[in-house]
C-alpha cells in the first residue's frame, strides 16, 4: 500500500478560542503551505471535462447573499471531472477527481424530489448531460484499468458502486481505489436525516474494504498533488490542490464560483452589497450547514493556497468542482469570473 506523506502545516491552526483568530492562523498556515507547494514539482497532467449542467437552489449556492432569491430560485452549476496525473516513487499515477455518475446521482433524495415535481419540459431545458466518465476515459486513450485513484471533496450525491464494484457488480474501474477522509467515510455510513437528504441512497453499499483508502488530516499524493482537509461543508471535506503551469489550482465545492471567494467583485445580484454590509470575504455553499464557521475558515484557507488567478489576478485561482455558470432562465446569477476549463501538461498512457 502506498504511504502518502502527511502535511503538517495546518496542525493546530484552528485551535484558538476566538473565531477570527482561527481564520488568521489558518490563513498564515495556508500561506506557508502555498510556498512549499510552489517550490516543489508540478503535476504531470491536469485537465477538466464538463459532465453535466443542472439547477441548484440559489438559497444554498450563494447563502443569504443573492438578492433575487425570491424570484430566481435556482442557479445553473457546471459539474466537472478532473483528470490528474502525477509522479510517485512507484511510477506515474492517474487520479480522477469528482467522477460523478450523474446517471445514478439523480436518486439523491433532494434531487429526486425536485425532478419528480418538475415538468419534463423544464427538466429537459435546465438539465444538460454532456459527457460520462467512461466516455472521457476512452476519448483520452486510457483504459479503465489505468485509473489508480478516484476522489471527491465530499460524498454528497455520489454513487460509487459502478466505479468500484460490489459483490454483484464488477468494477468499471477495476484497479481504482477511493481516497477519502476518514471522517467523511464514517459520516456517509451513518447519516442524520438532514445530511441523508444529500447523499445517494445505497451509493456506497457493498463496496469492498480493499477499495477504500482512508486518510486523516491532509496528505501529499505525489509530485504536485495534495488533498487538504477543509472541513465545514461536511466534516470530512477536503480540497484538491494541483501544481500546474497556471499555479496552484484548488478544487472543491465549498464555494460555487470564484465570485464566492471574492464576493466584493461579484456580478451576481446583491452579492457584492451583502459582502460589504457584513464584512465577509467569502460566501459559503450552504446546503447542509454542518459547520458554517469551519466552512468560512476553509474557504479562506483555499483562496490563500490558490493565490491570484493568472487569468484575472483580482480573483483567486480556485476551480469549483461545480461552478456557477450563466443561464438565461436564471437572471442575475451570472458570475463576474468564470473558470470554464483548464488543460496542462501531457497525458501519460501506460
Amino acid at each position: 500500500m502506498t504511504q502518502f506523506k502527511a502535511i503538517t502545516d495546518f496542525d493546530g491552526s484552528r485551535k484558538a478560542s476566538g473565531q477570527q483568530a482561527r481564520v488568521e492562523d489558518t490563513r498564515a498556515a495556508a500561506s506557508d503551505f502555498r510556498k512549499h507547494m510552489l517550490a516543489g514539482p508540478k503535476a504531470r497532467y491536469f485537465r477538466s471535462f464538463d459532465l453535466v449542467r443542472l439547477p441548484y437552489p440559489s438559497r444554498y449556492g450563494l447563502r443569504n447573499a443573492f438578492s433575487r432569491e425570491k424570484w430566481v430560485e435556482y442557479l445553473h452549476i457546471q459539474n466537472r471531472l478532473f483528470v490528474v496525473q502525477f509522479d510517485t516513487p512507484e511510477g506515474v499515477k492517474t487520479l480522477l477527481v469528482s467522477p460523478s455518475d450523474h446517471e445514478r446521482n439523480g436518486e439523491t433524495p433532494f434531487f429526486r424530489r425536485l425532478q419528480d415535481k418538475t415538468p419534463d419540459f423544464i427538466t429537459n431545458l435546465a438539465l444538460k448531460r454532456q459527457n460520462t466518465v467512461p466516455s472521457i476515459i476512452a476519448a483520452l486513450g486510457l483504459k479503465p484499468e489505468d485509473i489508480d485513484y478516484i476522489t471527491y471533496d465530499h460524498l454528497h450525491t455520489q454513487d460509487l458502486r459502478r466505479w468500484l464494484g460490489t459483490a454483484n457488480q464488477p468494477a468499471l474501474l477495476p484497479n481504482a481505489k477511493l481516497l477519502v477522509h476518514r471522517q467523511e467515510w464514517a459520516s456517509a455510513l451513518d447519516l442524520n436525516p438532514y445530511q441523508a437528504d444529500w447523499y445517494c441512497p445505497h451509493g456506497l453499499a457493498g463496496i469492498g474494504e480493499d477499495k477504500i483508502v482512508r486518510f486523516d488530516g491532509s496528505i501529499m499524493l505525489g509530485d504536485g498533488v495534495a488533498l487538504v482537509h477543509t472541513p465545514g461543508h461536511t466534516e470530512g471535506n477536503h480540497s484538491i490542490v494541483v501544481h500546474t503551469d497556471e499555479g496552484l489550482w484548488v478544487t472543491s465545492e465549498n464555494g460555487v464560483s470564484a465570485d464566492a471567494y471574492a464576493p466584493h467583485l461579484s456580478a451576481a445580484s446583491g452579492v457584492a452589497e451583502y459582502a460589504k454590509a457584513l464584512g465577509v470575504e467569502v460566501i459559503i455553499n450552504g446546503n447542509t450547514l454542518e459547520n458554517s464557521v469551519d466552512q468560512y475558515i476553509s474557504m479562506v484557507q483555499e483562496k490563500t493556497i490558490a493565490g491570484p488567478s493568472a487569468r484575472d489576478p483580482r480573483f483567486p485561482n480556485v476551480f469549483p468542482s461545480s461552478e456557477m455558470t450563466p443561464f438565461w432562465a436564471f437572471p442575475g446569477a451570472k458570475p463576474a469570473f468564470y473558470v470554464g476549463e483548464a488543460h496542462h501538461g501531457t497525458l501519460h498512457r501506460p
